[in-house]
């Protein structure tokens, strides 16, 4: 079996985002997934997302993100896929 290259997915989630535990669903989703990276708050209200991993774990991660936990409300989620650094440990809340 060959080697796949890893992907890595950079979102940033715009809504009512933050202060609804949508950082934790996300930690929770990525971890699920079997993805590494980082979510946290910006000033500015919304959320950014970065994740590395198999690009179908990662499109499930971004179906989530459109979707968000309960009591948030997503208006939009701008994304852009790059290829892995490789280097990240573990998914987890930064910032």
């Amino acid at each position: 079996m060959s080697e796949r290259q890893a992907d890595a997915l950079h979102a940033v989630v715009r809504g009512r985002v933050q202060g609804v535990g949508f950082r934790f669903f996300v930690v929770d989703r990525a971890q699920a997934l079997g993805l590494s990276g980082w979510v946290r708050n910006l000033a500015d209200g919304t959320v950014e997302v970065t994740a590395e991993g198999e690009r179908p774990a990662l499109r499930a991660l971004l179906s989530d993100l459109q979707r968000g936990p309960v009591g948030s409300q997503v208006e939009s989620v701008a994304h852009d896929w790059t290829n892995a650094r490789g280097s990240f440990s573990g998914f987890r809340v930064v910032g």
